[in-house]
């Protein structure tokens, strides 16, 4: 059933959220997918993009079998609408990996045809989730930058908060016009969490003059290693879980604080133009 607050009825593009990580290993993939299945509770199409380019593997997250992804339709091999999985929730469901890293080198052609098919699958969406990967390398960084808003995932680890503030400050000496949220999982409590949030956000307050919001805490939960065992979503293989219910709280509360941008420019187009 679809949240009234988040009816979005008159919108022409969808609304983008990039999913990014100054470090691996912060459980960024696990997030983008359990927080689209969430957003599909609420709205009344979700698009989840793989772009961890190389090292894709939102299929094995969500059980998909993935045989084509970005790549083929680049080359001409496969449409797009050919290569779009339907995943649990109705998720739909584009998958990346090895090949889309050539984005930087295609002809004026394969650009084209990539801007719109990707554009035409985003516009008839609410949502588009982008799992963007780890680090700030400009294959990352140009999602982001394209998106409506950029939630970045740590850890309490000490090399993750420098990494993700480091994430922080590369969008923001772009001059990124979206919203920042940050999201603390794996915390041991709800109180870590949002110490680091605190000391995070502080910091780019004071030395980038940038906002950046509060997503919530993912508190440690065996059920996602689990649920990651079984190659199935833990909101769905453990829906009654304390880290199902801080999934959901998260998905409603960037739902509700999305941040949309006034342009007749396409998430896609955004993203490839800002390699040329």
């Amino acid at each position: 059933m679809q949240h009234p607050a988040l009816n979005a009825t008159s919108r022409q593009h969808a609304t983008v959220l990039a999913i990014a990580s100054g470090k691996g290993g912060v459980g960024k993939t696990n997030i983008a997918a359990n927080l689209s299945i969430c957003l599909a509770g609420v709205h009344q199409r979700v698009v989840l993009i793989d772009a961890d380019l190389g090292l894709g593997n939102l299929d094995v997250v969500m059980n998909l079998q993935s045989r084509y992804n970005l790549s083929h339709v680049v080359s001409g091999q496969k449409r797009l609408e050919e290569i779009v999985h339907l995943g649990p929730a109705g998720v739909e469901v584009v998958c990346g990996g090895s090949g889309v890293e050539t984005l930087a080198n295609l002809n004026a052609f394969q650009r084209q045809r990539l801007i719109e098919s990707m554009d035409t699958l985003c516009e008839r969406a609410d949502f588009v989730v982008i799992d963007a990967g780890a680090g700030i390398q400009a294959s990352v960084v140009g999602f982001c930058l394209a998106a409506d808003s950029t939630l970045v995932v740590t850890t309490p680890e000490p090399t993750a908060m420098t990494d993700a503030y480091a994430m922080i400050k590369v969008l923001a000496s772009n001059a990124y016009t979206g919203r920042i949220h940050l999201l603390v999982n794996m915390a041991q409590t709800v109180a870590e969490g949002r110490t680091v949030y605190r000391q995070i956000s502080d910091v780019a307050s004071r030395f980038l003059n940038t906002p950046v919001y509060e997503a919530g805490t993912l508190c440690r939960d065996e059920a996602v290693w689990s649920a990651v065992r079984k190659r199935t979503p833990v909101v769905l293989a453990y829906p009654r879980s304390p880290i199902t219910a801080a999934i959901k709280d998260v998905s409603v509360r960037l739902a509700l604080g999305k941040h949309e941008k006034n342009t007749s420019d396409g998430f896609f187009r955004k993203v490839v133009n800002w390699f040329f």
